[in-house]
């Protein structure tokens, strides 16, 4: 395994904002870490990054346990935070020169040259980074974080606070990572669908701890394959069949207001958690 986590644990005030979870993450995979604010997903990714030390639990990198001083595996690992970190006063080409630098890049214009390329930021490179749009600045970040060619890129939040246009787009963008730059990519997010577009794994967190984990379909699969949301006065009910023939069955004894679709990695958060994952 690329990457493994053994009983992690992390407290702050003796207060576990991660408890315990254990996970593992195979070289070339896309992984999703999903869960509601709060569940424990950024703090892992920090320990997985070195940026917080564990208080318990170990983390190994190709089976070799990780010292977040141990420059040789923090080379491997590229980083993408929930906000934008880009010097606002640099350009676009200034910031990736910057990081080329940092990072001991000997050809920094051809990494420069294909970092603007991939990220489709060329005509935008004399820019200043302030000037960027929300969707570009994000673009910038993510090219950054690959310009060193990392074995593995955490994505923290990669799309919170962008509208739902600019999102769909840098779906597109993040999906080309593991084709272009053949890393494995690990990602936090509280997007359902994001979830399910840009993973093959799916870990679900919940209050500090892992709830369910498998591939996409896979977890759905396990409560069934379409859903019939029954709409009542102050709640929807939801139930869970094989079969849309099973759905529509039951849907002929209801008398409320419902509608019959397919199963989401939701209602798999419902199942097991009792609420909704934007609760």
């Amino acid at each position: 395994m690329l990457i493994e986590a053994v009983e992690l644990v992390k407290k702050f005030d003796k207060k576990a904002a991660v408890d315990g979870i254990s996970l593992a993450v195979a070289a070339g995979e896309s992984v999703a870490l999903l869960g509601p604010n709060g569940a424990g997903k950024t703090t892992t990714v920090n320990m997985l990054t070195g940026l917080s030390k564990p208080t318990s639990g170990k983390i190994l990198y190709n089976g070799k346990e990780f010292d977040s001083a141990d420059n040789a595996i923090k080379r491997e690992i590229g980083v993408v935070p929930q906000h934008n970190n880009v010097d606002r006063d640099l350009t676009v080409e200034e910031n990736l020169i910057v990081h080329c630098k940092l990072f001991g890049i000997k050809d920094i214009q051809k990494a420069v040259l294909d970092a603007l390329n991939f990220s489709g930021l060329t005509d935008h490179k004399e820019k200043t980074a302030d000037k960027l749009s929300g969707g570009m600045k994000r673009r910038l970040v993510i090219a950054r974080a690959l310009l060193h060619n990392p074995k593995v890129l955490f994505l923290d939040e990669p799309t919170t606070g962008l509208d739902a246009s600019v999102r769909r787009t840098l779906w597109s963008f993040i999906r080309s990572i593991n084709k272009t730059h053949g890393c494995t990519v690990i990602m936090t997010t509280h997007y359902i669908e994001e979830a399910e577009l840009l993973s093959d794994h799916v870990i679900i967190m919940d209050n500090g701890k892992i709830a369910a984990e498998g591939k996409t379909k896979e977890l759905k699969d396990s409560i069934g394959k379409f859903a019939l949301d029954i709409y009542k006065e102050n709640e929807i009910e939801t139930m869970h069949f094989p079969s849309r023939q099973d759905a529509i069955a039951a849907l002929e004894n209801i008398d409320s207001e419902a509608r019959i679709r397919e199963v989401t990695l939701e209602d798999v958060y419902l199942k097991i958690t009792g609420r909704r994952i934007d609760a």
